[in-house]
């Protein structure tokens, strides 16, 4: 199967991606990130490690891996009322992954610019007030966790 677009030529901020490298353990980076999420006004309404269902499930021997599911739920009202179908990209995920023992990537993409790019948001000043109020959270999320040991990575 063919895509009809070539992933490679897109901008990742198009997409909204952001990373950070985090230089402590795994747990203590889950517990900082989810502190950083709190903070710059994102809830954690789910979050779980596919590493440990993995592991447990089908003996996958993978590294740790997890995900904090984040929601500004004033934001999230807004999207909803402009596209029903944004709920099937909720929440907005930050995934923490152990690189090695003590670094960790952390890593998220722009739900809002995801829909927008896929067709299924409108194009509309209402949603661009959404993109640009999520990402402003998110450059403050990013921000805030590279300034405490941690590195931006390309």
């Amino acid at each position: 199967m063919s895509l009809p677009i070539d992933p490679a030529t897109i901008d990742p901020e198009a997409f909204g991606e952001k990373q950070a490298v985090l230089e402590m353990d795994h747990e203590e980076a889950i517990e900082y990130v989810r502190e950083v999420c709190l903070d710059t006004g994102f809830g954690i309404p789910a979050e779980f490690s596919p590493s440990e269902l993995l592991n447990e499930k089908v003996d996958a021997d993978r590294d740790p891996y997890y995900v904090l599911g984040a929601c500004n739920p004033e934001i999230a009202d807004r999207a909803l009322d402009e596209t029903m179908k944004i709920g099937g990209l909720f929440p907005c995920n930050v995934i923490v992954w152990e690189e090695e023992p003590g670094r960790q990537r952390v890593y998220h993409i722009s739900i809002m610019k995801i829909a927008r790019l896929l067709g299924m948001a409108p194009d509309t000043d209402a949603w661009a007030e959404i993109v640009d109020e999520t990402g402003d959270l998110t450059d403050e999320l990013f921000d805030e966790l590279r300034s405490a040991d941690a590195s931006v990575s390309e």
